[in-house]
């Protein structure tokens, strides 16, 4: 498709005191005019204006006088259709995203906002992320939080549920993460903003991607206050010290017909297979990322929302179907703003794509793309048992021969010598990583069942202590691994979802009801010494650096597989010139004994289902290792 390209940063309104100049860029209309409205929703329209055909495909028009807070729309005239639009490079709206608003951003800024910044960490291993949802995590009467559900609740400090555990926020800095994904927070489709009814969705379904989601806001009929409380919001994570990953969702749209893109630029940003939209989203539509005007579409947004809101990185929902020059532009562009940006995503499709397999951002693919991470589904399906196929168990659960696979999963998805290869059928490529980085390594997300909810589906004859037990060894194995740690938010107190009226477990909630979604604070007491034990173990990863090794070379190097007879036990050290780890995994319910790799005393700090980072105790020659558990020995 062959249309004019517009490279300048002035899309959308840029608003001053004095003037503000709205520039569309829609090279197929006949006719652009701008519509300026008292509010968001309503029938008060201000006046209409035509616009002047400019260059690059563009329309413009200056406006004199103070706009801010004025709410807008475009009409454009094709030859046969006339339609109105909001803006697709909006930073501000009205209710339900109709109509964009011109907004003075300098208003919006919290106090303090000017010198706002988010934690640095040297190298992506560094860092522990835990998946969040700004509903999910204070919305439940548990929480005990004012503002449940919203913004506004993830700033409140203090809380605490009604057994004295911290609950929201605080909860997040206790556990000692760095770092929150949030579940998608900009203005999404599928919650109608001005309806009191009960509503949820996930928000998988992008309307405005330069703007807060207003059902998550205090009031969502005023733009400026949706922008105020995201950054309040972020503020309250970085004044705790904790970073912010926005979850992206640049692969498709919520609709065709009904976007901005569609109505200003008509099949320009969807790719398409003949007469039909190609879908490798399973969404009804794919963003065609390569063309030039939407590969800058992308990065102009990830720079809007790191300039604008200090966002810390970003995670890609299904970056497989995006391409690898545009992610790798992106990163480029990114990283002139914030060297220390974090970027990572899903390398994969929701189905097949028109475009070549060799282009798309796969994980298979990220040795064109080394910046990145991919969500490691390897750790994830070995560790726990196949998401899709429950008879296939995995390595904590079950699952037998499975040895071999936790040694590719520790090694952070690099080549390593004591890895077979021949025999990993999971990524029939092999080691797919460049460096650790690339791989993030969980074992449960929003997606599927909660990895409480899975073991006790499939293991019903195990009691809750058996449960806990393979929770805490896929625990360990992802915070020991090779890579970057990461879970969903209430894994380290058995999250589950309940289905209303029913003993069955939800494992697609996308659009379920608080009553299956929210976080139950209360679990944290029935729950309390496996949320320790996640704590420990985040303590330790934090306290040893060679448990966050940041090359390939030094894997190889400083990591070395322990050949054990026992079945089910995988063993390894982890060495450099100032100290010594040992490292067990036992999936047997029966304890096992292994010599120590090395003569003296170890101090052991996590055993069982304990952690201490100043030691458990001491042990010399040998260790025992309970039955499905990991331990942990460091010796100077």
């Amino acid at each position: 498709m062959n249309c004019e390209n517009y490279l300048f940063d002035d899309l959308g309104a840029v608003y001053t005191s004095d003037e503000t100049r709205f520039r569309l860029w829609a090279p197929m209309a006949d006719e652009v005019f701008l519509c300026l409205y008292e509010t968001g929703d309503g029938d008060d329209l201000i006046k209409k204006v035509t616009m002047d055909k400019s260059e690059g495909g563009t329309w413009f028009s200056a406006q004199k006088g103070d706009l801010d807070k004025t709410y807008y729309t475009y009409v454009l005239k094709y030859p046969d259709y006339t339609v109105e639009s909001y803006d697709p490079y909006a930073k501000a709206c009205g209710v339900n995203g109709v109509r964009s608003m011109v907004i003075d951003l300098e208003k919006t800024n919290p106090e303090g906002f000017s010198n706002d910044k988010g934690p640095v960490y040297k190298e992506i291993t560094d860092t522990i992320i835990t998946e969040i949802s700004v509903v999910d995590t204070t919305a439940d009467k548990s929480a005990c939080v004012k503002n449940a559900g919203k913004l506004l609740g993830l700033t409140e400090e203090g809380t605490v549920s009604r057994e004295g555990m911290a609950t929201g926020i605080d909860h997040l800095k206790e556990l000692g993460v760095t770092h929150v994904q949030i579940m998608p927070s900009y203005d999404f489709a599928s919650v109608d903003e001005a309806s009191d009814e009960p509503q949820y969705n996930w928000g998988y379904d992008p309307l405005n991607y330069n703007i807060p989601e207003g059902s998550l806001s205090s009031d969502p009929y005023h733009g400026e206050v949706r922008i105020k409380e995201y950054k309040q919001m972020v503020k309250a994570f970085h004044d705790n010290g904790i970073g912010v990953i926005m979850d992206v969702v640049y692969n498709h749209t919520f609709n065709v017909d009904g976007n901005s893109f569609q109505k200003t630029a008509p099949d320009y940003f969807y790719r398409k297979d003949g007469d039909k939209y190609s879908d490798a989203s399973a969404c009804g539509n794919e963003i065609a990322s390569e063309r030039p005007m939407v590969r800058k579409y992308i990065i102009d947004s990830l720079c809007y929302w790191v300039n604008e809101y200090h966002i810390d990185g970003f995670r890609f929902d299904l970056m497989g179907v995006l391409d690898i020059e545009t992610m790798n532009e992106a990163r480029e562009t990114l990283l002139k703003i914030n060297p220390n940006i974090i970027l990572y995503g899903e390398g994969w499709t929701g189905g097949d794509s028109v475009l070549p397999a060799e282009k798309r951002a796969l994980k298979v693919n990220v040795k064109a793309m080394p910046g990145y991470g991919m969500f490691s589904d390897d750790i994830r399906d070995n560790v726990k048992g196949h998401v899709f196929y429950y008879d296939e168990l995995g390595y904590a659960n079950g699952g037998i021969d499975k040895e071999n696979d936790i040694r590719f999963a520790v090694t952070g998805a690099v080549k390593h010598p004591q890895v077979d290869y021949e025999k990993y059928t999971y990524t029939k490529e092999g080691a797919w990583a460049v460096k650790p980085g690339n791989s993030i390594n969980y074992v449960s997300c929003h997606d599927n069942y909660t990895l409480w909810d899975r073991y006790e589906i499939l293991s019903k004859e195990d009691s809750k202590e058996e449960l806990k037990k393979k929770n805490m060894l896929s625990a360990a194995i992802v915070f020991t691994a090779q890579g970057v740690p990461f879970f969903l938010q209430g894994e380290e107190f058995g999250r589950s979802k309940p289905i209303e009226n029913s003993d069955e477990r939800a494992e697609n909630s996308y659009n379920m009801p608080l009553y299956t979604n929210s976080l139950k604070y209360d679990r944290l007491y029935e729950f309390r010494d496996m949320y320790e034990y996640y704590r420990g173990l985040i303590q330790i990863r934090k306290n040893h650096a060679l448990f966050r090794l940041a090359t390939a070379e030094d894997v190889v190097e400083k990591l070395n597989f322990i050949d054990c007879e026992e079945k089910n036990v995988v063993a390894y050290t982890l060495k450099d010139d100032n100290e010594q780890l040992f490292v067990v995994y036992n999936a047997n319910k029966a304890d096992v004994t292994l010599q120590l790799p090395k003569d003296g005393e170890w101090t052991v700090i996590a055993q069982g289902t304990q952690t201490n980072n100043d030691g458990l105790c001491t042990i010399k020659n040998q260790a025992e290792i309970p039955g499905i558990s990991c331990l942990i020995a460091v010796k100077k």
